[in-house]
């Protein structure tokens, strides 16, 4: 293949790839940042080899200055995107300033003294440099995930070529322009081809991968409180209780039930009662272990599930709740406590066991705890 056509299939492949990130962020929540300028990176590649395949037909500055800024800034706008899309803090001067600074002289080397081999070194140096920036910030980020390694291999892949073409650049002749067909010229263009469509890729996949993590988290947590659903704590209690059943352990359960929450909704209304639910959401846990789950059952009712807790721990446990949100000044709380059982218990007699204790302490008058 001539340098031509990979130039031509570079731009190609870099615009497939903008789209499909284009239509993905369309689909995406809000809180998925960044892809729009993966996207934005992958276009700047189409227009850039696009450009670079009309030298010796359009003039300089589109043929050769426009491409080649475009390819000192499209890597950049890429990890832009990936600080986003990590949430990372973002410190753009120096690199702007660095970027800058080699375009600049890219263009000295380009009408004043002309010097292909050395714009060649310039801008590999730098997109070398932004690479391997890219990966360090992903390997930092994204964890021991599939899509974190796929992408942190990508990228230094990438800077690696890069560096390595730096090197050749200063060994071989480096040719007049960026469609000289030599062997080594050729062989880094299907690299640079290559390398859009295995970035795009690992690009879909970090966006699907962290879209799949949202849904599952937001079919497992209450959005409003942040506490597990009804469903998941289900599902919860369901594998507690069997373990405990299997190796005849014991665990806890108590149901919470927040005193005259509706008169709160009443006389101050639902913003408020939302603020109050999420703060006792909040108070709970901070009392509560790390293996302990809390979830929401539905309205101002929740329920905590003990793991390896016996009665007369879990009772004690309620009552340290029931009086930490006695102080806390908001409503005041009524629980009702229970335990599993060796004789073929299941999740609906223990939640039902749960409730009639905490509908006793109510009838009691409230902010107290029950036991059944």
């Amino acid at each position: 293949m001539d340098p031509k056509t990979i130039m031509l299939m570079s731009g190609a492949l870099g615009a497939v790839m903008s789209i499909v990130l284009y239509l993905l962020k369309r689909s995406y929540p809000p809180s998925i940042q960044g892809v729009e300028l993966w996207a934005v990176s992958l276009g700047m590649s189409f227009i850039a080899g696009t450009l670079f395949s009309t030298i010796g037909k359009l003039p300089t500055p589109l043929s050769t200055t426009l491409p080649s800024l475009l390819t000192f800034f499209g890597p950049y706008i890429s990890m832009i995107g990936t600080q986003r899309f990590f949430g990372a803090r973002q410190r753009h001067l120096p690199w702007v300033v660095l970027i800058l600074a080699a375009a600049g002289t890219s263009i000295w080397f380009t009408y004043m003294q002309p010097d292909y081999g050395r714009r060649l070194q310039l801008s590999t140096a730098v997109v070398a440099t932004v690479c391997l920036a890219h990966a360090w910030l992903v390997w930092q980020r994204s964890g021991n995930t599939l899509a974190g390694r796929i992408a942190l291999g990508v990228l230094i892949c990438g800077g690696a070529v890069q560096v390595m073409r730096f090197i050749t650049a200063g060994m071989y002749p480096a040719g007049e322009n960026a469609m000289d067909a030599s062997v080594q010229n050729v062989i880094y263009l299907a690299a640079f081809a290559f390398a859009i469509v295995l970035i795009g890729i690992s690009q879909v996949l970090l966006a699907t991968e962290r879209l799949r993590d949202e849904l599952e988290r937001a079919a497992s947590h209450d959005s409003l409180t942040d506490a597990y659903t009804r469903r998941y704590m289900k599902e919860a209690l369901q594998r507690e209780l069997s373990r405990c059943l299997r190796h005849k352990r014991q665990m806890a359960v108590f149901l919470i039930d927040i005193d005259h929450f509706k008169k709160v909704n009443d006389s101050l209304g639902h913003l408020e009662g939302d603020r109050i639910l999420t703060e006792f959401v909040a108070n709970i846990k901070a009392l509560l272990r790390g293996s302990d789950l809390l979830g929401r059952f539905g309205g101002e009712e929740f329920v905590v599930l003990l793991p390896e807790t016996t009665p007369t721990v879990a009772s004690a446990v309620a009552e340290r709740v029931r009086s930490a949100m006695s102080s806390w000044g908001g409503p005041t709380v009524s629980v009702g406590v229970t335990s599993s059982r060796t004789n073929g218990d299941s999740v609906d007699a223990l939640l039902a066991r749960a409730d009639a204790a905490m509908y006793r302490a109510k009838s009691k008058g409230r902010n107290r705890v029950e036991t059944a």
